[in-house]
């Protein structure tokens, strides 16, 4: 498992994608465009996360981050933490305590709650020693005037692949609008998680960059070959409640959405033969494995979608895949 995926191992359920003024749920009467958040604000939420996710981390206890964390990013922390609190009672002897510095914050406009901001930060978990410069954003939702800030959305991606923010003259972003999309950009960001797990399952609809999260992955699984085993592999959408995609437009006239999905992996063994089951999916078995294993895994995707009819060449009007953080969640034996 990556460093990333470690650190990964809700949100109302009246919320889509949109986050701009049209198709928004009001509460509480509020009518007004309003930021998603100070500046204040935005950095406490980082500066308390980041606190839980440590204590989190050192004793391995999602008790410690739960009201802090949400949505896929959620699900993936608090599994992982479940599964190597199981193996490590005592705690992680290798916690390195995260730090996030170089810290910019982007807040779009919007009616109502819930609200949400993304930040854009520098971690001192590059891969190779620092070597491979790494960005990464963090998306933090609040439900409610006093609900607390909680991570949603967690991606790193290469500091090119950041691009500039349609933003007004306060600075405020655009959210990505919940309805005319289909007029303006090259696949609709409320459809996300639906497009893609339909074409990781059946290459159509084919809106995707090649690259290894979406052709790469599928010629991957077709693929799959063990002597006296067979895998199976569903794929559903998750784009609701706590799960929705989140979206910013693009000053280039495209957008950044963040979305979810889940995906399951099945091994069936031939008589004699029985699934590996390592520590990892130990800890969140249930049931008991005789010739079958089930993984269930939720996944968090960050997307770039062009403007319609932008770009040529293969990858023209294609979304392309930046960022996919998976992780196990739970595991059915029989």
């Amino acid at each position: 498992m990556t460093r990333l995926g470690r650190l990964a191992a809700g949100l109302a359920a009246a919320t889509a994608l949109s986050m701009g003024a049209s198709g928004c749920v009001t509460v509480h009467g509020e009518l007004e465009v309003l930021p998603g958040a100070t500046k204040s604000e935005a950095a406490r939420a980082l500066e308390d996360f980041t606190a839980a996710y440590n204590a989190a981390d050192k004793a391995y206890d999602p008790a410690l981050d739960e009201d802090r964390v949400t949505g896929s990013l959620g699900a993936i922390n608090q599994a992982g933490l479940k599964a190597r609190r199981k193996s490590s009672p005592e705690g992680n002897a290798a916690h390195k305590p995260l730090e996030l510095t170089d810290v910019s914050f982007v807040i779009p406009k919007k009616v109502g709650w819930p609200r949400w901001f993304l930040a854009d930060t520098d971690s001192n978990r590059d891969e190779d020693g620092g070597k491979l410069d790494t960005r990464w954003l963090l998306v933090f939702v609040r439900t409610g005037p006093e609900a607390p800030w909680k991570a949603a959305y967690l991606a790193a991606v290469n500091p090119s692949q950041v691009p500039e923010f349609r933003t007004d003259a306060d600075g405020l972003a655009e959210p990505v609008p919940s309805a005319g999309t289909d007029e303006v950009l090259a696949t609709a960001p409320a459809e996300l998680s639906r497009t893609y797990t339909e074409y990781l399952e059946k290459g159509a609809p084919d809106v995707f960059a090649p690259g290894s999260t979406t052709s790469g992955w599928r010629e991957a699984r077709e693929n799959t070959r063990r002597a006296g085993f067979s895998y199976q592999y569903v794929d559903r959408a998750l784009d609701d409640g706590a799960f929705a995609p989140l979206g910013l437009m693009t000053k280039d006239g495209g957008a950044l959405v963040f979305f979810s999905s889940k995906h399951f992996e099945r091994q069936t063994a031939a008589e004699g033969l029985r699934p590996t089951v390592t520590a990892d999916v130990e800890a969140l078995l249930t049931g008991e494995v005789k010739s079958t294993l089930t993984k269930e895994r939720v996944s968090s995707q960050l997307v770039y979608i062009p403007e319609r009819g932008a770009g040529d060449g293969e990858a023209a009007g294609k979304a392309r895949v930046l960022n996919r953080l998976p992780g196990l969640v739970a595991a059915q034996g029989s």
